[in-house]
């Protein structure tokens, strides 16, 4: 959502105001940029429990350090610092404690893994006085519920108390998952379209190529991502894969008009979160919402609302890519590259529009309830997933070759996608590759993950 301050203060006269607000992210493709966000699980070394907010050696203590460090300004909630930002680009702490870094929007992946890198080195320089280390997972792999600590931020307060009315996984989604998302650009709505429908079409791909957590309190539970298994009933009002994406006519208004029936969480006035849970932004939008009773809705409250959808490819100003879990330094590049690939260039993003026509969006929802347990192994047409990764990852290759953004060495991006074309020819996942070891030179110890997934 917007910090505060940043808020857009213009009345809302019709649903035009809201698709112009979404068309205002159209850019010239030579001004196209790659954003990646990425959260992490604190843990201690010693114990491995995640930490909490307060404590000498807790999430504060490191924010603290990391503004001495960088100079970043502090972002607030009441009293709390709950995130820094800079050029671009901001630390932000999930509701438990998950540490987000929300990278500046960047024009390649070379840039991108200079970031990550600099992020981690950050990490290691900051973090032993603390006894911390962060873990890149889909989802925690021991700690219960209970033991999850809770940020001061006071949306997560209003979420926490919603999340068990509307489904049975959402504390889990909030509390003890990670994502890595990749942000992409557009040049039009019709351009918007294809490259939603597209990124809407192979999220259930990403999940399984990017499956990472295959563990819950200290088990394997039979499945490879429970972070995706909690997505699948998590307010599914607000999540998973809207029809309307596919339908004809589908653009800009069509998905604002989608988010007016959103329910609401809050309202953000003078630093506080105002209840709103469950009512209707349309009512809001007419001066009807009883918390503010004849206040009208701007269109800086429209783009907090959107914020508070959860579908697993997301339209902002820009698209959000959203179905892959937290996984190494290597696989988040990968995450990145593989939609740069797919979106910015025109012959691959025709290519990867045309695969995605052969799913029905029956199909498309079978497949996503299915990736959660089994992965890249699911069965599709006459094969499994793996065969349709081997499609995809070949045009997305394509596509950064034909970017050729090259780096100080003189390759090209295609080097990211590495993980994927071998993910695609036969070799495990993440997940599969820790389930290996926990039945094997872990002894079913789950806790040496935590050293094997450190950044």
């Amino acid at each position: 959502m917007s910090n505060p301050g940043d808020a857009d203060n213009r009345p809302i006269g019709s649903l035009r105001d809201l698709a112009d607000y979404l068309a205002s992210g159209c850019k010239p493709r030579d001004s196209f940029l790659i954003g990646t966000e990425h959260e992490a699980f604190g843990f201690y070394h010693k114990g491995f429990l995640p930490p909490a907010y307060v404590g000498d050696a807790g999430i504060k203590a490191l924010l603290d350090l990391s503004q001495a460090e960088t100079g970043a300004e502090a972002i607030l909630d009441g009293d709390n610092v709950i995130g820094l930002k800079w050029s671009g680009a901001s630390i932000s702490l999930e509701p438990g404690g998950q540490f987000e870094l929300s990278g500046a929007p960047l024009t390649n992946i070379h840039e991108t893994k200079a970031e990550l890198d600099a992020h981690i080195a950050r990490l290691h320089k900051l973090t032993p006085a603390l006894g911390l280390g962060f873990a890149t997972l889909g989802f925690h792999p021991t700690a219960t519920r209970a033991q999850m600590p809770m940020m001061p931020k006071g949306r997560y307060d209003l979420m926490r108390a919603y999340m068990p009315r509307v489904g049975t996984r959402g504390l889990d989604m909030m509390f003890r998952t990670c994502t890595v998302q990749a942000n992409l650009d557009f040049s039009s709505e019709a351009d918007m379209v294809k490259k939603l429908r597209v990124a809407s079409a192979f999220q259930p791909l990403a999940t399984a190529l990017f499956a990472n957590s295959p563990f819950v309190e200290g088990k394997p539970n039979g499945y490879l991502s429970n972070r995706a298994l909690a997505w699948t009933d998590t307010d599914n009002n607000r999540s998973g894969i809207p029809s309307v994406i596919f339908e004809d006519g589908f653009g800009f208004e069509r998905y604002a008009d989608w988010l007016l029936d959103v329910p609401m969480y809050f309202v953000y006035r003078n630093g506080h979160y105002i209840n709103a849970l469950g009512k209707s932004f349309r009512d809001f939008i007419d001066g009807k919402l009883d918390a503010l009773p004849g206040e009208h809705a701007t269109v800086g409250d429209f783009a907090d609302h959107a914020t508070t959808a959860f579908p697993d490819a997301r339209l902002k100003t820009y698209i959000e890519t959203r179905g892959a879990d937290a996984g190494s330094p290597e696989m988040m590049l990968a995450q990145s590259a593989l939609w740069a690939g797919l979106f910015y260039d025109d012959s691959a993003l025709n290519a990867a529009y045309a695969l995605s026509q052969t799913l029905s969006y029956q199909t498309i929802l079978a497949l996503r309830a299915e990736v959660p347990k089994t992965g890249i192994n699911t069965q599709h047409g006459t094969g499994t997933l793996r065969d349709l990764a081997r499609e995809l990852v070949a045009i997305a290759g394509a596509g950064l070759k034909a970017r050729a953004r090259l780096g100080e060495d003189g390759q090209d991006e295609r080097r990211y996608l590495t993980p994927l074309e071998t993910i695609a020819k036969g070799a495990p996942t993440q997940a599969e590759r820790w389930l290996e070891l926990y039945h094997g030179d872990w002894n079913g110890d789950v806790t040496k993950i935590f050293k094997a997934a450190a950044l």
